[in-house]
């Protein structure tokens, strides 16, 4: 066995960050920017960092031994990885020996490897600075390939090797090119990210060598913070610029240069954009759009596999980092990677012969980072079948840490298996976006046995109840239960389930459900049952009912009993309105702010209102629910100079709206009715009761925006469209769609 040479504490490494500029900006001002240099690697006091809460799904990954500091080494591996790895090569286990055994004949692990460094690295040619991108990612690769000989074999003198490559670096390099765009290229911000996480990696390892001074690892820090991070930095602030690929290699690189450096305000600046930052690199953006039993369609879908897949790869390296430090993204948002990663696997895999599996497509339309637009409309088959050495890691965290049930990812495993890394996948850059090795780094045992199925969620939509689950590890199939009252008893309505794993529940009476669903595995036995969803099949259930009839103050009341209660804001106050009274706002600065997450649980739906307007706005709002312009729904009485009234939906800002018009603005100075339904992918605009528009290819549903933070009555997402001026009264929201019928009779009561 080798010997195992215990972490050091270093520390005392802060570096300070760099102010939010635009990207555009910051290309500009790249050279200029100067950060002071990590601290060196004497101190022992250890760095501490801020655990970031992910409000996750599943189990919060164990945290180390000293409350609030990082674990070192603590990026892709743990030394208990690494003790796992060396136990399993020394006794030649497979499938950990087969992955070691390419991993020792690769070029790069190598003692005869030479550095190559420079002092100005680039990748494509901005028409400054040549590229020169493949000498960077050769020697990180080395770099890293070297650090893992070493932890597994106790070879120091790979230890030496990966340490020399990376002085070598450090000592050279002065800037990273390829960032001005002259020539419309700025792949340089590529590299920064997807060669700074991974050397970033290479350092963590190594920084527990007794044989790397702390000088020349103080010198190392320092180029990451110095050098990469500004670049990584600078490509995040611009929302929903870039594709999401581009974002999450930035991403990636800031987490791991946060943990290298021990500096938590790098680490969580990562977590933070993760979780809820503006563009695609953020987890609600990149997976654009989650179908019926967890299949996420992520935002480079329509573009093509080759990026496509990179992003899963950054995805997978984004949470394994994160957990080894105590923050599980990887259940975020429900499992949210996970239903990325099934949906990219399943449609770059052969069903038979030359074809591959269908998957679900939703229409994507954005913008690039260059401005042009994008139009997606189906699957890219460009580069599908792209094998990339990325899905050990999401297999055995999600099966065997979790339980869970990942098939599609399990076949593209199995299909790559074992796993090699950069060298093994040819010469081009793409060959070297990840480290790989999956299957020697990340392959655990089998777990014993499967969780229970999990993430059981349930939806009116179309006025059928639809439902989604987490399927168990080993499980052969799935049974729907289905009752009445929370707790049961519950009646079978469907077993036999095995792909996917959804299922619609329609015809049913007006009533409120409860759900179920549990799984049979191999041996016969059924598990446990999953958590319990909820749902009312009543589109009368009224969610929000602001009758605004108070007199006085600044809260009015929520009459539906679910405490959706608004709170008057600025110039807004009550006065006399259709029945009893309404509230009033200025124009200027009244509205009224309502909940979060107010309509997080809404599919089908009906807002509802009667409105007096005293004077119209470009893009004024009526209600504009949302977390900023980009995750929004809003009703406007002119949408722009001479428009209609129209109501609007969107995950993805402007480029990705989708409108239900009407055929003229709404009538100034004299109240109207309003109402607008959403019922499967049909939705209606009524003015008065009367059907006002109308559009049939609404794919977009308000739980697809999240927990929406600002959701206002008389405010826009953007302070630059101003705020209503007029009357509001008698405002709901229901659960469901109300039909025809009953919104007439709401217009006449």
């Amino acid at each position: 066995m080798p010997a195992i040479i215990e972490t050091q504490n270093l520390a005392g490494m802060s570096a300070p960050g760099v102010n939010g500029v635009s990207r555009r900006t910051f290309l500009h001002a790249l050279g200029a920017l100067a950060l002071s240099a990590c601290g060196g690697g004497e101190s022992t006091s250890p760095g501490t960092v801020v655990r970031t809460s992910a409000a996750a799904t599943g189990k919060l990954a164990q945290t180390g031994s000293s409350a609030g500091s990082f674990v070192h080494p603590g990026l892709l591996h743990t030394q208990a990885d690494f003790d796992r790895m060396a136990q399993k090569v020394a006794a030649q286990a497979s499938p950990w020996i087969d992955s070691w055994n390419i991993l020792i004949a690769n070029g790069e692990a190598s003692l005869s490897y030479t550095p190559n460094p420079q002092a100005v690295v680039s990748r494509g040619d901005d028409g400054t600075d040549p590229d020169n991108s493949a000498i960077l990612f050769n020697d990180v690769a080395a770099a890293y390939q070297c650090a893992l000989r070493w932890k597994i074999s106790g070879n120091t003198a790979y230890a030496d090797k990966a340490v020399q490559i990376m002085n070598a670096w450090s000592s050279t390099l002065t800037r990273i090119g390829g960032t001005n765009g002259a020539n419309g290229d700025n792949d340089g911000l590529l590299l920064a990210g997807l060669q700074g996480y991974q050397f970033a990696n290479a350092g963590e390892i190594m920084r527990t060598y007794a044989g790397w001074k702390a000088a020349d690892f103080a010198s190392f820090q320092a180029m990451m913070s110095n050098l990469f991070y500004p670049v990584n930095h600078g490509m995040l602030p611009e929302p929903l610029a870039v594709y999401s690929s581009w974002d999450l290699c930035a991403v990636a690189s800031i987490m791991a240069i946060g943990v290298l450096c021990d500096d938590e305000a790098l680490f969580n600046e990562a977590v933070t954009y993760f979780n809820s930052g503006t563009g695609n690199g953020a987890i609600a953006q990149t997976l654009y759009y989650i179908h019926p039993g967890y299949l996420g369609q992520t935002q480079e879908s329509g573009r093509d596999q080759g990026h496509n897949t990179l992003s899963i790869a950054l995805l997978g390296v984004i949470c394994e980092m994160a957990w080894n430090q105590g923050t599980d993204l990887y259940g975020y948002a429900n499992n949210r990677v996970l239903a990325g990663a099934e949906y990219v696997a399943k449609g770059n895999l052969l069903q038979s012969g030359s074809t591959y599996y269908a998957v679900p497509f939703a229409p994507y339309n954005g913008t690039a980072y260059d401005g042009s637009p994008i139009n997606d409309t189906v699957f890219a088959t460009a580069a599908q079948g792209t094998l990339r050495p990325i899905w050990a890691l999401l297999y055995n965290h999600y099966v065997n840490r979790q339980g869970l049930a990942a098939p599609y990812t399990q076949k593209m495993m199995n299909l790559l298996s074992p796993e090699g890394g950069g060298g093994d996948y040819g010469p081009n850059s793409g060959g070297y976006d990840q480290l790989g090795f999956g299957t020697l780094t990340c392959t655990l045992n089998p777990i014993a046995q499967g969780a229970a199925p999990s993430g059981l969620t349930a939806g009116l939509v179309g006025g059928s109840v639809l439902l989604s689950w987490w399927g168990s590890a080993y499980a052969t199939s799935y049974t729907v239960m289905r009752g009445t009252s929370s707790g049961g008893p519950y009646a079978t309505v469907a077993d036999g389930i095995s792909d996917l794993l959804t299922y619609t529940d329609i015809g049913l009476p007006a009533a409120t459900y409860y759900y179920v669903v549990t799984a049979q595995t191999a041996s016969g036995s059924t598990t446990p049952a999953s958590n319990e969803a909820v749902v009312i099949a009543a589109p009368q259930q009224l969610n929000t009912y602001l009758t605004f009839d108070a007199s006085s103050g600044t809260v009015a009341a929520d009459s539906s009993g679910n405490g959706n209660a608004g709170t008057l804001v600025g110039g807004a106050s009550f006065v006399a309105g259709v029945k009893n009274n309404a509230v009033s706002l200025d124009g200027s600065t009244g509205y009224v702010s309502l909940p979060a997450g107010l309509v997080a649980n809404l599919a089908d739906f009906t807002i509802a209102m009667w409105v007096n307007v005293s004077q119209y706005g470009w893009v004024k709002r009526l209600f504009d629910f949302g977390s900023g312009t980009d995750r929004r729904m809003m009703f406007t009485p002119q949408l722009g100079g001479g428009g209609v009234a129209c109501f609007g939906i969107t995950v993805n800002g402007d480029p990705g709206m989708q409108y239900i018009q009407g055929s003229a603005p709404l009538p100034l100075d004299q109240w109207v009715h309003i109402a607008v339904t959403l019922s499967g992918q049909t939705g209606t605009y009524y003015l008065n009761g009367s059907v006002a528009g109308t559009n049939p290819a609404i794919w977009q549903s308000p739980f697809r925006l999240g927990d929406t933070t600002q959701n206002w009555i008389g405010r826009s997402q953007s302070p630059a469209d101003g705020t209503f001026a007029g009357l509001v009264d008698d405002f709901r929201i229901y659960q469901g769609a109300l039909t025809a019928g009953q919104v007439a009779a709401l217009a006449t009561s």
